[in-house]
């Protein structure tokens, strides 16, 4: 058996739910021939309760070349990149949960990205299977891309169409834990353009740019509009969308009237349609949040690691669209 050590960035929901997550499985990780050995944990504040030994944690950065790879789950973007740059320079793999991170410092990531060295499956949709997903339906040509990629806004919309308004709705998703104080990330479409860039650079073009996602939130919504919309039987929901128009492809994260028999109306948590050529059809649901879903995402990426294969690879060349796509309408 030899000693696997991991260096841990982030001691917070996810990355507490991870470290038990290791423990708990170490004798899975044992039929590898590994014994997993944090070096170290990094915090911001190593006084607060943690499930997490107290002697493991640290306020300030550690060697992360003493590493045999590199888990971050402190999320930002700069703070992070500062980190594991060097660590990637050296060849150490990187497993990450952060969205952020990779859509908007893509042009540092992409190289070590390409050498099959950032594993990333929990970036989108948490344990729920996107980018393998994804991966799998690079054997038919892709034809349009649709998600319900933050669970934030998913939970506001179905509030709202039990009748409370948008402020209220909010107000009940931050009290329960499900927005931030802060909630713009979610609220504005920022976390599911992040999400989407990802499938994007996975699916169809490894350049694939953070800006060119046009993005509007859900702020403006009224119940008039939800009620307009289920009285044509529809429903509203924040959709992400990745289709073909003017020879390019387009993506935009926008509340959209989706019918009610649709997939991504009837689905409870974050999921993904995708339509190609000549698979069809294809549908994955379920969490896309959460310390313990994200957490499992993160151990699927360290048996990916320990079973020798490469981390998510982009597309290897971007491929024009092969048909018009006609989304869902918007609503103001």
């Amino acid at each position: 058996m030899e000693a696997l050590k991991i260096a841990l960035l982030g001691g917070g929901t996810v990355g507490s739910a991870f470290y038990r997550l290791v423990l708990e499985r170490e004798e899975e990780l044992a039929a590898f021939g590994v014994i997993p050995r944090f070096m170290g944990v990094l915090v911001r504040d190593p006084k607060k309760p943690r499930a997490i030994p107290e002697e493991l944690l640290r306020a300030e950065p550690f060697d992360l070349l003493e590493a045999d790879l590199v888990v971050e789950a402190m999320g930002g973007v700069e703070a992070p990149l500062r980190l594991v740059l060097p660590a990637l320079e050296a060849g150490i793999p990187l497993l990450t949960a952060n969205k952020a991170l990779l859509a908007e410092a893509w042009d540092r990531l992409r190289p070590f990205a390409e050498e099959g060295l950032i594993y990333h499956e929990a970036s989108v949709m948490a344990g729920t299977p996107a980018l393998s997903f994804l991966e799998t339906l690079r054997g038919s040509e892709p034809l349009e891309l649709h998600g319900i990629l933050n669970g934030t806004t998913l939970y506001i919309l179905q509030e709202m169409e039990k009748g409370k308004a948008y402020l209220e709705a909010l107000s009940e998703a931050q009290r329960l834990g499900y927005a931030e104080a802060d909630p713009s990330l979610d609220v504005e479409g920022i976390d599911a353009a992040h999400k989407l860039t990802l499938l994007a650079r996975l699916l169809v073009d490894p350049g694939f740019p953070f800006p060119a996602v046009e993005v509007r939130g859900i702020t403006r919504l009224t119940l008039e509009a939800l009620r307009e919309a289920e009285a044509r039987g529809e429903r509203v929901r924040l959709v992400a969308s990745l289709y073909g128009q003017g020879g390019r492809w387009r993506a935009r994260v926008a509340p959209v009237r989706l019918p009610q028999d649709h997939p991504l109306a009837r689905a409870r948590g974050n999921a993904l349609y995708v339509r190609a050529r000549p698979l069809g059809e294809a549908f994955v649901a379920g969490p896309g949040a959460g310390g313990e879903a994200t957490a499992s995402g993160l151990f699927a990426d360290l048996l990916r690691l320990l079973s020798g294969a490469p981390g998510h690879l982009p597309a290897p060349r971007a491929r024009p669209p092969l048909a018009e796509g006609s989304p869902w309408p918007g609503v103001e």
